[in-house]
């Protein structure tokens, strides 16, 4: 997911600064990503994300246990779960 995250954000920076046109031979020429990062001063995507998630996780840890978020934070649904890969909970996201 982080390298989806990180190829929308490349994406959106080659649009928004584009190709610079040499000023001597009048050639385009799209410049490496690491000058873009020069020129966009905010973070990148994926710390943004992270330190988002991480306000969020304490903001419901917070919170008494007769609110909804923080039950379903904590609790276990019941049932079998489908054949295949586990899916990634939110949970575990945070852990890692």
């Amino acid at each position: 997911m982080e390298h989806r995250q990180r190829v929308f954000e490349n994406r959106a920076l080659m649009k928004i600064f584009g190709p610079k046109r040499n000023k001597v031979t009048g050639e385009w020429k799209r410049p490496h990503i690491e000058q873009f990062y020069d020129l966009y001063s905010s973070p990148d995507i994926i710390r943004v994300i992270k330190s988002r998630r991480m306000g969020l996780a304490g903001h419901v840890a917070r919170m008494g246990y007769r609110r909804g978020v923080y039950r379903v934070l904590l609790g276990r649904p019941e049932g079998k779960r489908p054949l295949g890969r586990p899916r990634h909970t939110w949970e575990g996201n945070i852990k890692n």
